[in-house]
Parts: structure tokens; C-alpha cells; sequence
């Protein structure tokens, strides 16, 4: 143990281009002007990026990396790369290693492929990739990765990365103009931070290799629950079993290499479910790291004969997985501006925030529950395993109290104190909450920042967190219109906190999400309640949502639209997909293992009436005819699904070809999986075609 503690402090970040190693491998003037471009914005020159080529070169080819590429993040979820090697020809049979700042600035991959929403047309092979100076080189598996912004020739967004910075400036600059109200003239910007935990399961390879669902889905269309699952709670931060611990290591090993700050690690609630969460970053890096993490886990599960399963839901009946987004905004002077401070001026500046914040989710609550709608989440949101599909905002008691006293204009007694009266010119020192944090809340506050539970653990969380800024500066932007000109600030202030808890105080619940009392309660307070994705995306291009994303240049119109349209094209294709590996699973196994243990039954039966006609028969009577009963069921569903499948709507709308998937082909295939699940009760285990959830969930 003590070998791999020495390790550490040389290991981290040894696979990255940091700050420490740019100024080792590039000249001082070229590694000057980086940094000055990161804090004004400007471009660089052509001479800087020639000069900053160079020494990532050099750093690269000592380090083993033959290639390099522009790693981006189109709209498929998942990060794309094309390799090009450093070897250039250097005449008489001779090669050269070459590297240009052109290369490491513009790049032009093939869009072609990736989804785009109607931005670009399919026969239109090129798109552009561009250097995001704002994050580090990498190098991963012998390749040198740049991260880029992807976009088309006429500069839309085809990526996650693009927006998500647009949101982060956005936000940036509107926090910035409420600070210089507050007199903080040291802030030169705000940044948007992120700490992702990350949900996933660890399975048997050669278990999974025998199942055409876990292969072609990510997750298991079928099998019934094992008779122990979670529910004695044993799992959860229990003793992590040898082969687990070992792939944990080797995982923080390689993501501390490629300087993700991996720093926990332990069981989940579910048996086989894992948990990682990296130290809290700014949100760019965040986003980036997390894609590499995901990459990374299963890259190192294959290593140990395992495989990481990141979809949200890969066993029915199971606690599914998600990746709750920790989000704050700080300052470069290192302030959390959802931090409670100690003077008048602070509280009075960390209400504004968290007011701001509280009117921007209720306000775009739809566009919010967007962010996190697709139908791998479909599965696990509002399971009694992670939050509702309603958007609430979880304050705690004692900050719950100070609003409802802002609110009622009374005065607040605090815990063990006495009692004050709340004014924004005159506010008492607020603590931190120290209830009990909300397990069932979608956005709950925990002491000096947001933690949004809804994403899924499969999902970038570059959309989410693009939102959650945008909503952000919007109210600010908004706030500031009312502040900027008021001739008595603190009574503005006042009363500009006032009236946005009391407009939008509905969205705030401390109580339990899972009771059904709470649906009503919600339905009562008009919020929305969108319990599907084909409920949701519908919402997305709202006109104000349109606007909102217009108005702070986070999303052209167009860019918008794409997005919508990508997003319910996406759902379609992962249920038709889902529904026609069910029908092959179906036909090509279970309906013939099924009936193969039925005829064994029958047999059976004959056997025993030739050899004894008075030996009773009835375990295999009951078990063939309930069997077979069940099997001819399925027989008629699955005609049933494939009926669905072939006649889906074709040349309809994106939304009316949505919805027939989740009212139709979903419907049939619940109706399916019952009936397979069931037949599996029912059949010997050495007749049944694929690994149970006791063979998946207990055998690493």
C-alpha cells in the first residue's frame, strides 16, 4: 500500500499537457500568451499555436503517442476521435514526426454520420472541429487528444461542448454585473462547478457475452428478480468484494494518470451497483472528465474479465443507476456564491443568488426535466430509487424558514438563538443547514450548492448543466435590469427576494417525493409533471425556452430545433431497437426453451404412466400446462410487438412517431417481458437461455 501512496503525487496528470508541463516543454512567451488568451478571450495567432504544437509534440512522442486527433463530443452522447500519426515523409525513404499549430488548432473530421438535426445535410461530408484552449491535452491509449469544439461548415453547434461553454460565459458575465452592485470589483469572472457521481453496475464478461439484450441494449428486457436483492440494505457501503477492489484501483490509477481527481469510491444500494465521485471542478472539465471516466470504466472493467454497465436501469426491479450533478457558481477569488456569509452584505448577495435560482427552476422547470429525458432514464426516474419526474427545489428547515420569514415579512427565531428580524439591510449571520439532506428531491440544496439527483448515469452532463447555467443568467440578467437603476438598493433588494419566493415558493418542498400525496400536492401547486420522455421533449421548444437560450446565445434557433428533433429520433430508434432484440431473444430462445422443458415434462409424465400408471403426475401436469398456457401467450405478444414495429407511423411527425413508441411498442413490450418472466419462474434453470439476475448480480 505504501508503494502505490509513494506513486500518486508523479502519477497525477503524468498522461496530461497541464499548465506544469506546458511550461517545461513551451517557451515562456508562448505559454504567456495561452494564459492570456484564456483571460481575455482573444484568439491566438497562428505563431503561438505553432509554438505550443511543438512542445506538445515534443511531450507527446517521448510519451509514447504515435497519433493524435480532435476528441469531441458530438450529439450521439459519447465522445468521437480520428487519428492521424505524427509520421510525415522526409524523402529517400526517411520520415519526419510533424505536428503543426494548424493541426493542433482546426481540424475536419466527416460529419456525415452524426446526428445534426437537419443543420446539415446528409450527403454534406465535412464539418469542423477547433481547439477549446480552455482544457488540457490528454494522451490516451497512445493518442494524442485535443478537446474541440465540433460545429458545421456554417457554424452550428454540433456538439455538447459548444453550448455548454456558451452557457458558462453566459452566466459568467451576468453574475458578474450583480457582484460590481455589491462592490466586488476583484471578481474578473464567475465559473460554473460540477461534481458528477458516477452510478454503475460490474458484471461477469463471459455472463454478459450470453446475453443478447446486455450486448445490444445495454440493459436486460427480461429476467425476475433474485430472492435477495437490496433489501437488507447490506450492500450499501459494505466491504467491496477483492475482484471489485482491484478493478477500483486500476481504475483510479488510470483516470488519476489523465488527471481526473477520482476520490471516492463504494458499493451502492444495489448488489453489483458501484459508485465514483471525483472532487468538484469547473464545469468545462467536469464534463470533459466525466466522459473520459465513463470511457475509462469500461475500458478497465474489460481488463478484469468484468464489464461496467452504465445504463440507468439495467435490472428491473433493482436500484437503478444515476449521476447526481453537484453545481455551484464561484469566483476566481475562490468565493462560493451560494455560500451563507457572515455580514448583512453577504447573506443579503447569497439570497439573491439562491432567490434567482429558486425563480429560474420554477420558471423552466419543463426545459429542466428535458435536460434528463431520454429513455434510459424513463426506467429509473421516479422508481422510489431516485427523484420524481416533478422538479421541486429541497431548501432544508432552517433555510426554508428564513425564506418563509423574507416571505411573511416576520421575524426568525434560529435554532438555539433568538429570535431576529429579517430585512436585507439587516441580516443575521444564516447557517449552514444542518437537516438531514432529501434523498427524494430532484434539486436539493446542501449547504453551498445544488445537487440536481435526475440525470442519468449513461448521460453527458454537459445538457444539464448548459441549462442549469442559462436559467441562472437569465434571473440575474433579470435582477440586475431591476437593481442597476433602483434609488434605495436595499429596499429593491428586499423586495426583489420577496416577490420571487412569493411568486415562485410553490417550487419548494422539503417533504417526502415518493408519496403519492405529493403528486397531488404538485398537480395542486401547478407544477408539471412530465412523467416520460414523450411527456417532456414536446416541452423542449417552448417559445420562452426558445427564447431563454436565444437571448443569452447559448442555442440559435435552429440549433434549438436540431436538438428537439435529435432527441425524439433517438428515443424512437432505442425502443425499436430494444423491441426487435425482444422479438429475436423471443423467437430464437425462449419460445424453444420453454417448450423443450414442457416436453420434458410430458415425457415424464409417459415414463411414469408406463412404469407405474398409479405414480401421480401432478407437479409435472400443473408446471406443463401453466408453461404452455404462458407460452402460447407469448407466442400471440410477440406477433403482437412485431406487428407494432412493422406498422410504427413512418413520415409523421417527430412527436407522433414518439408518442406511438411509448403508448404502442413500450405497452407491448411490458406486456412481453411480464409474460418471459413468468415462463422464467416456471422453467428448470438448465432449460433457461441466458443468465438470471442471481447468475448477473451475484457472481463477481
Amino acid at each position: 500500500m505504501s508503494r502505490e501512496v509513494k506513486k500518486i503525487p508523479e502519477l497525477f496528470g503524468s498522461c496530461v499537457f497541464n499548465e506544469r508541463t506546458m511550461r517545461k516543454y513551451v517557451k515562456e512567451k508562448y505559454f504567456q500568451e495561452w494564459k492570456k488568451c484564456l483571460s481575455d478571450g482573444k484568439p491566438l495567432t497562428l505563431e503561438v499555436a505553432d509554438g505550443i504544437a511543438e512542445g506538445m509534440k515534443q511531450w507527446a512522442l517521448e510519451n509514447g503517442a504515435t497519433h493524435f486527433t480532435h476528441w469531441f463530443q458530438p450529439l450521439t452522447g459519447i465522445t468521437a476521435e480520428k487519428h492521424d500519426s505524427f509520421i510525415s515523409p522526409a524523402g529517400g525513404g526517411a520520415i519526419t514526426m510533424e505536428f503543426s499549430g494548424k493541426e493542433l488548432v482546426r481540424g475536419e473530421p466527416d460529419a456525415s454520420s452524426f446526428p445534426s438535426g437537419g443543420l446539415r445535410a446528409t450527403f454534406e461530408a465535412r464539418g469542423y472541429s477547433a481547439w477549446d484552449p480552455t482544457a488540457f491535452a490528454f494522451i490516451k491509449d497512445g493518442t494524442l487528444c485535443i478537446p474541440t469544439v465540433f460545429c458545421s461548415y456554417s457554424g452550428e453547434a454540433l456538439d455538447k461542448k459548444t453550448p455548454l461553454l456558451r452557457s458558462c460565459d453566459a452566466v459568467s458575465r451576468q453574475a458578474l454585473r450583480i457582484l460590481r452592485l455589491f462592490g466586488d470589483t476583484e471578481t474578473q469572472k464567475v465559473i460554473a462547478q460540477v461534481g458528477p457521481e458516477q452510478e454503475y453496475f460490474l458484471i461477469d464478461k463471459e455472463l454478459f457475452l450470453e446475453r443478447e439484450d446486455l450486448r445490444l441494449c445495454g440493459r436486460t428486457l427480461f429476467g425476475s428478480k433474485p430472492p435477495k436483492g437490496q433489501e437488507l440494505e447490506d450492500h450499501y457501503f459494505g466491504t467491496i468484494r477483492p475482484r471489485v477492489a482491484e478493478y477500483m484501483q486500476d481504475l483510479d490509477e488510470e483516470l488519476w494518470k489523465l488527471g481526473v481527481l477520482s476520490k471516492t469510491r463504494h458499493n451502492e444500494v444495489a448488489p453489483a451497483q458501484h459508485e465514483m465521485a471525483p472532487v468538484y471542478s469547473d464545469a468545462n472539465t467536469a464534463n470533459d472528465q466525466n466522459q473520459i471516466s465513463m470511457e475509462i470504466m469500461q475500458k478497465v472493467a474489460d481488463r478484469h474479465g468484468l464489464v461496467c454497465l452504465l445504463h440507468e436501469k439495467p435490472f428491473a426491479g433493482v436500484n437503478g443507476s444515476g449521476k447526481h450533478n453537484n453545481w455551484s457558481l464561484g469566483t476566481d477569488t475562490g468565493k462560493n456564491l451560494f455560500s451563507p456569509g457572515k455580514t448583512p452584505s453577504q447573506n443579503a448577495q447569497f439570497l439573491l443568488f439562491l432567490a434567482a435560482f429558486v425563480r429560474g427552476v420554477d420558471k423552466y422547470q419543463e426545459l429542466l426535466r428535458c435536460s434528463v429525458a431520454f429513455a434510459g432514464n424513463d426506467h429509473r426516474l421516479g422508481a422510489q430509487e431516485a427523484p420524481p419526474a416533478i422538479i421541486s427545489v429541497f431548501l432544508g428547515e432552517e433555510l426554508e424558514g428564513i425564506v418563509d420569514s423574507i416571505v411573511n415579512d416576520t421575524g426568525y427565531t434560529e435554532k438555539s438563538k433568538s429570535t431576529l428580524r429579517i430585512g436585507v439591510d439587516v441580516l443575521p449571520p444564516i447557517p449552514r443547514d444542518t437537516t438531514d439532506r432529501n434523498r427524494t428531491s430532484p434539486v436539493a440544496f446542501t449547504g453551498n450548492k445544488f445537487e440536481f439527483r435526475m440525470p442519468g448515469s449513461s448521460q453527458s452532463i454537459a445538457g444539464p448543466v448548459t441549462v442549469l447555467n442559462t436559467i441562472m443568467a437569465e434571473e440575474l440578467s433579470q435582477f440586475y435590469a431591476v437593481l442597476k437603476e433602483a434609488p434605495d438598493f436595499n429596499k429593491a433588494l428586499h423586495d426583489l427576494v420577496r416577490n420571487a419566493f412569493i411568486e415562485h415558493g410553490r417550487i419548494i418542498f422539503n417533504g417526502n417525493g415518493y408519496e403519492e400525496a405529493w403528486v397531488e400536492e404538485a398537480a395542486r401547486r401547478g407544477l408539471a409533471n412530465l412523467r416520460s420522455t414523450a411527456d417532456a421533449l414536446p416541452t423542449y421548444v417552448l417559445p420562452k425556452n426558445v427564447e431563454l437560450m436565444m437571448k443569452h446565445g447559448v442555442y440559435t434557433k435552429e440549433e434549438m430545433f436540431s436538438r428537439h428533433e435529435i432527441h425524439m429520433e433517438k428515443y424512437r430508434k432505442v425502443i425499436h431497437i430494444e423491441a426487435a432484440t425482444m422479438v429475436d431473444m423471443v423467437q430464437h430462445e425462449i419460445l424453444n426453451a420453454a417448450s423443450e422443458y414442457e416436453s420434458k415434462l410430458c415425457e415424464t409424465m409417459l415414463r411414469k404412466h408406463e412404469a407405474a400408471p398409479e405414480l401421480p403426475c401432478h407437479v409435472e401436469k400443473s408446471l406443463a400446462n401453466s408453461i404452455g398456457i404462458l407460452n402460447d401467450k407469448l407466442l400471440e405478444q410477440t406477433v403482437t410487438l412485431k406487428t407494432a414495429l412493422a406498422t410504427a407511423p413512418v413520415g409523421a411527425s417527430g412527436e407522433e412517431e414518439m408518442r406511438y413508441y411509448h403508448d404502442v411498442v413500450a405497452a407491448d413490450m411490458d406486456a412481453v417481458r411480464d409474460t418471459v418472466d413468468r415462463l422464467e419462474t416456471l422453467t428448470a434453470g438448465k432449460y433457461w437461455p441466458y443468465p438470471t439476475f442471481y447468475d448477473l448480480l451475484f457472481s463477481v
